[in-house]
């Protein structure tokens, strides 16, 4: 026969870890709920400067719509069958995209970080992945309403881009999520300004002029067109143009996979430098 002190003693012992366990649970659950606030207080802090976070950007693009779309639109015509301003849009769209989610993610987090904001985060009950949750939402609303209203004016312009509005979006959000993840990454691993505007001013901004976005590879003598192909941003622009107007230089389903490929690094690279918390809990 068992002795009754043992089954006392793992009676206990299976209630303290049914009692650990559900407080876990609790602090999850509590950390969601910071995660939204976090959220939330991201979305109040770029809509209060709605000015410089969304209608500039807008205007920005938009002009690029009137210069090239018109003064180059009257000596193309036409691009892969289709009205050159129609091509064009999709390229417009994903660099307003790429641009603003990396802004408002990288930016955000660090001035939290200089300012020493950082630290009243890491002590909340928010777990990594929550914090990630916060930046990344927020960052991926602001990319996805400014190439949103790009989308739309540009249509109420006359612009025929509808042609797959479900993948449009879905190509919208991988990009701006996975945006998001690399300004995150740049934020975590920066020490000053200068390196957060290193990566938009010599790696993001030749990368989307060069993707794509006012031209056709085709156009391209050789090598240039070969080299292009091993562009990321190359694909990113020409999966979202095929969702808009049904044409592309590469393989859409291609432009999707490099998009997936693209989160799962990046969000991974990410999830790592919060889960340790490198040069945050310096």
């Amino acid at each position: 026969m068992s002795d009754p002190r043992d089954q006392v003693r793992e009676e206990a012992a299976r209630r303290t870890v049914e009692r650990a366990e559900k407080i876990a649970r609790e602090a999850e659950a509590a950390g969601w709920y910071g995660a939204r606030a976090l959220f939330m207080r991201e979305l109040r802090r770029f809509w209060g400067m709605a000015a410089q976070t969304i209608i500039s950007p807008v205007i920005t693009t938009m002009l690029y719509f009137l210069v090239f779309g018109y003064s180059l639109g009257d000596r193309l015509k036409e691009v892969q069958g289709i009205p050159y301003i129609d091509y064009l849009v999709p390229g417009l769209v994903m660099l307003a995209t790429i641009n603003n989610a990396f802004i408002n993610a990288a930016f955000s987090l660090f001035i939290a970080k200089i300012h020493g904001m950082i630290v009243d985060i890491l002590v909340t009950p928010l777990t990594h992945t929550q914090m990630m949750f916060g930046y990344v939402a927020a960052s991926l609303v602001r990319a996805m309403l400014v190439g949103g209203i790009i989308w739309v004016v540009a249509m109420l312009m006359g612009a025929r881009v509808w042609h797959n509005v479900p993948l449009t979006l879905l190509c919208m959000a991988l990009t701006g999520t996975a945006m998001a993840f690399v300004g995150l990454t740049v934020a975590i691993l920066a020490e000053d300004f200068d390196h957060v505007n290193l990566i938009p001013n010599f790696l993001i901004t030749p990368l989307t002029f060069l993707g794509g976005v006012f031209y056709s590879i085709e156009m391209l003598p050789e090598p240039w067109g070969l080299v292009s192909r091993f562009n990321p941003v190359l694909y990113m622009v020409n999966a979202l143009r095929y969702a808009m107007t049904g044409v592309s230089d590469v393989p859409w389903w291609q432009g999707l996979t490099a998009l997936f490929a693209l989160n799962l690094c990046f969000g991974g690279v990410t999830w790592w430098l919060l889960k340790t918390g490198y040069k945050l809990r310096d």
